[in-house]
């Protein structure tokens, strides 16, 4: 498969968030949680979840006037396809000893089932971190399997494949710059 971009945009059927509706969606978050962590005397943490969140954080991070720092943290609940593990693999582990002095922003590119931000989230609460937040990308609330809806969200989908803006099909796809929704013929071979 050739993996420029051109031929990558062509395994999409359409575009589903345009760049210009990803800028949108950064800047009404990070106005957002500027609102919401303005008056905090702790300190803020961007926990980034690695590798779908990355050009997310970076875009979302670029528009917050907070002090912050940043983290990073590898979970999964996926494996090589498009169906969720049903449970969560802790790769690269946020290791801190000052959580309770923290609030904790975890970033995430999309939700899905709910399992990985429920069980992530609450990881971190038992960890006694000060607070902890959670904001998507994009939310998929029709697929829901528990009880989870984000403190911050840019956009609820249709429960679509999508790729694009970090998010990927086996690793491919992530350097579009818009999020599409993957043909079906691309991921059903």
């Amino acid at each position: 498969m050739n993996t420029s971009t051109p031929s990558l945009q062509n395994d999409c059927a359409y575009t589903l968030v345009s760049e210009q509706e990803i800028a949108s969606i950064c800047d009404r978050l990070a106005a957002e949680i500027t609102e919401t962590y303005k008056d905090s005397n702790r300190r803020l943490v961007m926990v980034v979840i690695l590798k779908g969140s990355m050009p997310f954080a970076a875009e979302l991070m670029k528009r917050l006037s907070l002090p912050l720092e940043l983290e990073f943290m590898k979970v999964s609940s996926y494996g090589a396809g498009t169906k969720s593990l049903g449970e969560i693999k802790v790769h690269v582990d946020l290791k801190r000893d000052d959580l309770m002095d923290l609030d904790l922003l975890v970033v995430e590119d999309i939700i899905d089932s709910g399992r990985t931000l429920f069980r992530l989230t609450e990881l971190l609460k038992n960890r006694n971190a000060h607070s902890v937040r959670t904001c998507t990308l994009l939310d998929k609330p029709s697929r829901r399997e528990v009880d989870f809806v984000p403190d911050f969200c840019g956009r609820v989908i249709p429960d679509e494949f999508v790729v694009g803006f970090g998010l990927d099909y086996n690793e491919m796809y992530r350097n579009l710059p818009f999020v599409g929704v993957l043909k079906r013929e691309v991921y059903e071979k």
